[in-house]
């Protein structure tokens, strides 16, 4: 990269992967595998430390999962007009999970001048929905 700051253009899975290092989806392990203003996609391998005592996947994961992957897709659609912020975070647990490597993919259901709203979908290795949620986000002016 040159001495231009980053845009969100800018983004790759791997660098925003690195970008995430040190915060809350780096504790959580996931990994973006796609980034672009139509579709996020991210992994993560459910572990006993992301358990609720149940011994099940904790669905303050799947929240985190699908406000990351929701925003990181509007702040790349919405890029240099400005910052995205999540309003809403509606989730629905549909599966419990107790190891294995999720997926979450979001993509957009309405893209507009203030808000935008997205689906995040997450499925486990055989291509099972586990969870589903939607995001919505307001646009904020530079």
């Amino acid at each position: 990269m040159s001495d231009n700051p980053l845009t969100m253009a800018d983004l790759t899975p791997e660098l925003m992967t690195k970008l995430s290092e040190g915060t809350f989806t780096d504790l959580i392990g996931l990994r973006y595998t796609e980034v672009s203003a139509d579709r996020v996609r991210g992994e993560w391998e459910v572990r006993p430390q992301l358990h609720q005592p149940a011994g099940i996947q904790n669905g303050g994961v799947y929240c985190t999962v699908i406000e990351t992957l929701a925003s990181v897709g509007a702040g790349v659609w919405f890029g240099e007009r400005g910052q995205v912020v999540g309003v809403n975070n509606n989730t629905d647990f549909l599966r419990a999970v107790r190891e294995g490597v999720l997926t979450g993919e979001a993509t957009p259901i309405h893209r507009g001048r203030s808000q935008q709203l997205w689906v995040v979908v997450i499925t486990d290795a055989e291509g099972r929905m586990v969870a589903r949620g939607q995001v919505r986000l307001q646009n904020l002016a530079a």
